[in-house]
Protein backbone atom coordinates (compact mmCIF):
# COMPACT_ATOMS: atom_id res chain seq x y z
CA UNK A 1 0.00 0.00 0.00
CA UNK A 2 1.61 3.28 -1.13
CA UNK A 3 0.76 6.96 0.84
CA UNK A 4 -1.24 8.20 -2.04
CA UNK A 5 -3.65 4.99 -0.86
CA UNK A 6 -3.80 6.26 2.63
CA UNK A 7 -4.47 10.29 1.10
CA UNK A 8 -7.38 8.77 -0.98
CA UNK A 9 -8.84 6.85 1.71
CA UNK A 10 -8.73 9.57 4.45
CA UNK A 11 -10.38 11.76 1.54
CA UNK A 12 -13.24 9.22 0.28
CA UNK A 13 -14.38 8.67 3.63
CA UNK A 14 -14.33 12.01 5.32
CA UNK A 15 -18.22 12.69 4.33
CA UNK A 16 -19.18 9.54 6.14
CA UNK A 17 -16.87 9.74 9.41
CA UNK A 18 -15.68 12.43 12.54
CA UNK A 19 -12.85 13.42 12.65
CA UNK A 20 -12.22 12.75 16.58
CA UNK A 21 -10.68 14.79 19.05
CA UNK A 22 -7.39 14.26 20.58
CA UNK A 23 -7.29 15.16 24.52
CA UNK A 24 -4.78 15.46 26.87
CA UNK A 25 -4.54 15.05 30.82
CA UNK A 26 -2.18 17.09 32.89
CA UNK A 27 -2.76 14.48 35.75
CA UNK A 28 -2.23 11.58 33.90
CA UNK A 29 1.07 13.19 32.32
CA UNK A 30 2.31 13.78 35.53
CA UNK A 31 1.00 10.47 36.56
CA UNK A 32 3.18 8.57 33.55
CA UNK A 33 6.18 11.34 33.51
CA UNK A 34 5.55 11.30 29.36
CA UNK A 35 3.22 14.03 27.36
CA UNK A 36 0.11 11.56 26.43
CA UNK A 37 -2.37 12.53 23.07
CA UNK A 38 -5.12 10.71 23.21
CA UNK A 39 -6.66 10.35 19.87
CA UNK A 40 -10.60 9.59 20.67
CA UNK A 41 -12.30 6.96 18.33
CA UNK A 42 -14.64 6.41 21.25
CA UNK A 43 -16.35 9.64 19.88
CA UNK A 44 -16.59 8.38 15.81
CA UNK A 45 -19.62 7.20 14.35
CA UNK A 46 -20.91 4.22 16.29
CA UNK A 47 -18.37 4.81 18.84
CA UNK A 48 -15.14 3.05 17.56
CA UNK A 49 -12.64 3.15 15.02
CA UNK A 50 -13.70 0.77 13.07
CA UNK A 51 -16.55 2.90 11.13
CA UNK A 52 -13.36 3.92 8.74
CA UNK A 53 -12.61 0.44 7.70
CA UNK A 54 -16.12 -0.69 6.97
CA UNK A 55 -16.76 2.88 5.19
CA UNK A 56 -13.76 2.67 2.91
CA UNK A 57 -14.59 -1.22 1.90
CA UNK A 58 -17.75 -0.51 1.17
CA UNK A 59 -16.99 2.63 -1.39
CA UNK A 60 -14.43 0.77 -2.97
CA UNK A 61 -17.30 -2.04 -4.18
CA UNK A 62 -18.97 -1.53 -7.83
CA UNK A 63 -22.77 -1.32 -7.40
CA UNK A 64 -23.24 -4.66 -8.78
CA UNK A 65 -21.36 -5.67 -5.44
CA UNK A 66 -23.47 -2.97 -3.19
CA UNK A 67 -26.82 -4.16 -4.79
CA UNK A 68 -25.83 -8.32 -3.05
CA UNK A 69 -25.21 -6.69 0.33
CA UNK A 70 -22.23 -7.18 2.57
CA UNK A 71 -21.68 -9.99 5.32
CA UNK A 72 -18.99 -10.01 8.40
CA UNK A 73 -18.92 -11.84 11.31
CA UNK A 74 -17.45 -9.71 14.41
CA UNK A 75 -18.19 -9.78 18.27
CA UNK A 76 -19.41 -6.27 18.05
CA UNK A 77 -17.51 -3.19 16.97
CA UNK A 78 -16.97 -4.26 13.14
CA UNK A 79 -20.70 -5.71 13.57
CA UNK A 80 -21.99 -2.18 14.57
CA UNK A 81 -19.56 -0.38 12.27
CA UNK A 82 -20.34 -2.65 8.46
CA UNK A 83 -24.41 -2.25 9.78
CA UNK A 84 -23.99 1.87 9.58
CA UNK A 85 -21.73 2.33 7.26
CA UNK A 86 -24.11 0.14 4.70
CA UNK A 87 -27.22 2.34 6.03
CA UNK A 88 -25.60 5.47 5.12
CA UNK A 89 -24.13 4.23 1.89
CA UNK A 90 -27.80 1.89 1.10
CA UNK A 91 -26.20 -1.35 1.14
CA UNK A 92 -27.84 -4.34 3.05
CA UNK A 93 -25.27 -6.21 5.79
CA UNK A 94 -25.89 -9.22 6.92
CA UNK A 95 -24.03 -9.58 10.56
CA UNK A 96 -22.70 -12.75 11.69
CA UNK A 97 -22.21 -12.67 15.71
CA UNK A 98 -21.38 -15.01 18.33
CA UNK A 99 -23.92 -16.16 20.69
CA UNK A 100 -22.29 -14.98 23.62
CA UNK A 101 -21.64 -10.93 22.36
CA UNK A 102 -22.87 -8.29 24.55
CA UNK A 103 -26.11 -7.50 24.66
CA UNK A 104 -25.84 -3.66 23.78
CA UNK A 105 -23.67 -4.26 20.68
CA UNK A 106 -26.50 -6.82 19.48
CA UNK A 107 -28.98 -3.92 20.24
CA UNK A 108 -26.60 -1.25 18.17
CA UNK A 109 -26.44 -3.52 15.10
CA UNK A 110 -30.26 -3.81 14.93
CA UNK A 111 -30.58 -0.12 15.54
CA UNK A 112 -28.06 0.05 12.24
CA UNK A 113 -30.27 -2.26 10.77
CA UNK A 114 -28.25 -5.28 10.37
CA UNK A 115 -29.45 -8.72 9.93
CA UNK A 116 -27.92 -10.52 12.87
CA UNK A 117 -27.32 -14.58 12.53
CA UNK A 118 -26.09 -16.01 15.40
CA UNK A 119 -23.35 -18.33 16.04
CA UNK A 120 -21.61 -20.59 18.25
CA UNK A 121 -18.75 -18.39 19.76
CA UNK A 122 -15.54 -19.87 18.11
CA UNK A 123 -14.25 -19.05 15.16
CA UNK A 124 -14.94 -21.60 12.61
CA UNK A 125 -18.84 -20.96 12.91
CA UNK A 126 -18.21 -17.64 12.30
CA UNK A 127 -16.33 -18.64 9.36
CA UNK A 128 -18.69 -21.55 8.21
CA UNK A 129 -21.97 -18.95 8.42
CA UNK A 130 -20.50 -16.15 6.94
CA UNK A 131 -19.71 -18.72 4.44
CA UNK A 132 -22.94 -20.06 3.91
CA UNK A 133 -24.87 -16.46 3.73
CA UNK A 134 -22.05 -15.63 0.99
CA UNK A 135 -22.78 -18.34 -1.16
CA UNK A 136 -26.76 -17.92 -0.48
CA UNK A 137 -26.85 -14.28 -0.89
CA UNK A 138 -23.83 -13.29 -3.02
CA UNK A 139 -22.98 -10.85 -0.65
CA UNK A 140 -19.67 -9.66 -0.49
CA UNK A 141 -17.60 -10.39 2.69
CA UNK A 142 -15.78 -7.89 4.22
CA UNK A 143 -13.15 -9.12 7.00
CA UNK A 144 -13.19 -6.73 10.29
CA UNK A 145 -9.51 -6.55 10.37
CA UNK A 146 -7.82 -8.82 7.97
CA UNK A 147 -8.81 -6.70 4.26
CA UNK A 148 -6.16 -4.18 2.87
CA UNK A 149 -9.72 -1.59 2.27
CA UNK A 150 -10.02 -1.86 6.27
CA UNK A 151 -6.46 -1.51 6.85
CA UNK A 152 -6.04 1.82 4.77
CA UNK A 153 -9.27 3.29 6.58
CA UNK A 154 -8.29 1.86 10.09
CA UNK A 155 -4.57 4.16 9.17
CA UNK A 156 -6.42 7.28 9.22
CA UNK A 157 -7.03 7.34 12.75
CA UNK A 158 -3.39 7.88 13.20
CA UNK A 159 -2.90 10.24 9.91
CA UNK A 160 -5.05 12.65 11.52
CA UNK A 161 -3.24 12.36 14.87
CA UNK A 162 0.10 13.36 13.04
CA UNK A 163 -1.21 15.84 11.17
CA UNK A 164 -2.05 17.44 14.92
CA UNK A 165 0.94 16.15 16.82
CA UNK A 166 3.56 15.56 13.84
CA UNK A 167 6.54 15.35 16.72
CA UNK A 168 5.20 12.07 18.02
CA UNK A 169 7.73 10.00 19.53
CA UNK A 170 5.63 6.69 19.99
CA UNK A 171 1.90 5.75 19.43
CA UNK A 172 0.94 2.80 20.85
CA UNK A 173 -2.53 1.30 20.17
CA UNK A 174 -4.30 -2.06 21.13
CA UNK A 175 -4.07 -5.52 18.59
CA UNK A 176 -6.90 -7.38 18.35
CA UNK A 177 -7.65 -8.63 14.54
CA UNK A 178 -4.08 -6.38 13.88
CA UNK A 179 -6.31 -4.02 11.52
CA UNK A 180 -6.16 -0.78 13.71
CA UNK A 181 -2.11 -1.76 14.11
CA UNK A 182 -1.36 -2.13 10.75
CA UNK A 183 -2.94 0.75 9.67
CA UNK A 184 -1.23 2.81 12.39
CA UNK A 185 1.94 1.17 10.99
CA UNK A 186 1.47 2.78 7.74
CA UNK A 187 0.43 5.83 8.48
CA UNK A 188 3.86 6.25 10.73
CA UNK A 189 5.51 4.82 8.16
CA UNK A 190 4.29 7.91 5.68
CA UNK A 191 3.77 10.69 7.60
CA UNK A 192 6.24 10.44 10.52
CA UNK A 193 10.27 10.89 10.32
CA UNK A 194 11.24 9.05 13.34
CA UNK A 195 8.37 7.49 15.56
CA UNK A 196 7.85 4.08 17.18
CA UNK A 197 5.20 1.98 16.85
CA UNK A 198 3.87 -0.20 19.84
CA UNK A 199 1.07 -2.53 20.22
CA UNK A 200 -0.96 -3.40 23.60
CA UNK A 201 -2.26 -6.78 24.32
CA UNK A 202 -3.19 -8.61 27.16
CA UNK A 203 -1.58 -11.32 28.35
CA UNK A 204 -4.68 -13.67 28.43
CA UNK A 205 -4.75 -13.41 24.43
CA UNK A 206 -1.38 -12.59 23.75
CA UNK A 207 -1.31 -14.22 20.13
CA UNK A 208 0.36 -10.71 18.42
CA UNK A 209 3.17 -11.00 20.71
CA UNK A 210 3.60 -14.42 20.24
CA UNK A 211 3.66 -14.09 16.10
CA UNK A 212 6.08 -11.27 16.57
CA UNK A 213 8.04 -13.78 18.57
CA UNK A 214 8.17 -16.98 16.13
CA UNK A 215 7.85 -15.30 12.96
CA UNK A 216 4.34 -16.55 12.41
CA UNK A 217 0.53 -16.01 12.57
CA UNK A 218 -0.16 -17.72 16.28
CA UNK A 219 -3.70 -18.36 17.59
CA UNK A 220 -4.87 -18.30 21.51
CA UNK A 221 -5.98 -21.67 23.29
CA UNK A 222 -8.00 -19.55 25.39
CA UNK A 223 -9.93 -15.73 25.26
CA UNK A 224 -10.45 -15.33 28.86
CA UNK A 225 -10.04 -11.37 28.89
CA UNK A 226 -12.43 -8.51 29.84
CA UNK A 227 -10.90 -6.42 26.61
CA UNK A 228 -13.58 -8.49 24.54
CA UNK A 229 -12.65 -6.59 21.10
CA UNK A 230 -9.60 -8.18 21.56
CA UNK A 231 -10.42 -11.75 21.15
CA UNK A 232 -9.54 -11.99 17.33
CA UNK A 233 -6.38 -13.11 15.57
CA UNK A 234 -4.33 -11.67 13.08
CA UNK A 235 -4.39 -12.65 9.34
CA UNK A 236 -2.04 -13.45 6.13
CA UNK A 237 -2.98 -9.47 5.09
CA UNK A 238 -2.09 -7.53 8.22
CA UNK A 239 0.36 -9.73 9.75
CA UNK A 240 3.50 -8.94 7.13
CA UNK A 241 2.75 -5.37 7.65
CA UNK A 242 2.90 -5.44 11.63
CA UNK A 243 5.83 -7.62 10.90
CA UNK A 244 7.80 -5.01 9.32
CA UNK A 245 6.94 -1.80 10.68
CA UNK A 246 5.42 -2.82 14.23
CA UNK A 247 8.78 -2.40 16.68
CA UNK A 248 7.45 -4.05 19.70
CA UNK A 249 4.37 -5.33 21.70
CA UNK A 250 3.69 -4.88 25.45
CA UNK A 251 1.57 -7.74 27.00
CA UNK A 252 -1.08 -6.30 30.50
CA UNK A 253 -2.68 -7.93 33.00
CA UNK A 254 -6.36 -7.90 33.68
CA UNK A 255 -6.05 -5.74 36.96
CA UNK A 256 -4.01 -3.44 34.75
CA UNK A 257 -6.60 -3.07 32.02
CA UNK A 258 -9.59 -2.47 34.69
CA UNK A 259 -6.82 0.23 36.53
CA UNK A 260 -6.27 1.62 33.09
CA UNK A 261 -10.09 2.22 32.44
CA UNK A 262 -11.38 3.89 35.75
CA UNK A 263 -8.39 6.12 35.68
CA UNK A 264 -9.54 7.17 32.13
CA UNK A 265 -13.02 7.80 32.69
CA UNK A 266 -12.29 9.06 36.49
CA UNK A 267 -9.87 11.58 35.56
CA UNK A 268 -10.66 12.05 31.40
CA UNK A 269 -14.32 11.99 32.16
CA UNK A 270 -14.55 10.08 29.06
CA UNK A 271 -16.20 6.70 28.55
CA UNK A 272 -13.68 4.07 26.95
CA UNK A 273 -14.28 0.56 26.72
CA UNK A 274 -11.30 -2.23 28.11
CA UNK A 275 -9.94 -3.01 24.81
CA UNK A 276 -8.89 0.80 24.60
CA UNK A 277 -8.15 0.84 27.79
CA UNK A 278 -5.09 -1.41 27.29
CA UNK A 279 -2.99 0.82 25.59
CA UNK A 280 -2.99 2.94 28.28
CA UNK A 281 -2.36 0.22 30.78
CA UNK A 282 0.96 -0.65 28.42
CA UNK A 283 1.66 3.04 29.28
CA UNK A 284 1.37 2.82 33.15
CA UNK A 285 2.82 -0.88 33.48
CA UNK A 286 6.06 0.20 30.93
CA UNK A 287 6.61 3.98 32.30
CA UNK A 288 10.23 4.31 32.29
CA UNK A 289 10.28 3.10 28.67
CA UNK A 290 8.50 6.15 27.87
CA UNK A 291 9.55 8.97 30.15
CA UNK A 292 9.66 12.78 28.97
CA UNK A 293 8.71 11.14 25.52
CA UNK A 294 5.61 12.32 23.05
CA UNK A 295 2.99 8.99 22.87
CA UNK A 296 0.28 9.09 21.05
CA UNK A 297 -2.34 6.54 22.34
CA UNK A 298 -5.28 5.42 20.37
CA UNK A 299 -8.33 4.76 22.32
CA UNK A 300 -10.39 2.83 19.65
CA UNK A 301 -13.83 2.95 21.24
CA UNK A 302 -16.41 3.45 23.99
CA UNK A 303 -18.74 0.82 23.32
CA UNK A 304 -19.36 -0.44 27.08
CA UNK A 305 -22.50 -2.55 28.95
CA UNK A 306 -22.94 -0.12 31.06
CA UNK A 307 -24.79 -2.82 33.62
CA UNK A 308 -21.97 -4.95 33.53
CA UNK A 309 -18.91 -2.61 34.51
CA UNK A 310 -15.69 -4.01 35.72
CA UNK A 311 -15.41 -1.61 39.21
Amino acid sequence: MKKEDLIDCHNRIAPYVHRTPVLTSRLLNKMVGAELFFKCENFQRMGAYKMRGATNAILQLTDAQKEKGVVTHSSGNFAQALSLAAKSLGVKAYIVMPSSAPQVKKDAVKEYCGAIIECEPTLKARNAVADRIQSESGATFIHPSNDLNVIAGQGTVCMELLQEHPNLDMVIVPVGGGGLIAGTALAVHYFSDDCEVIGAEPFEVDDAYRSLKSGKIEINETTNTIADGLKTQLGDKNFPLIQKYVDRIIRVTEKEIIEAMRLVWERMKIIIEPSSAVAFAAVIREKKSFKNKKVGIIISGGNVDLKNLPF
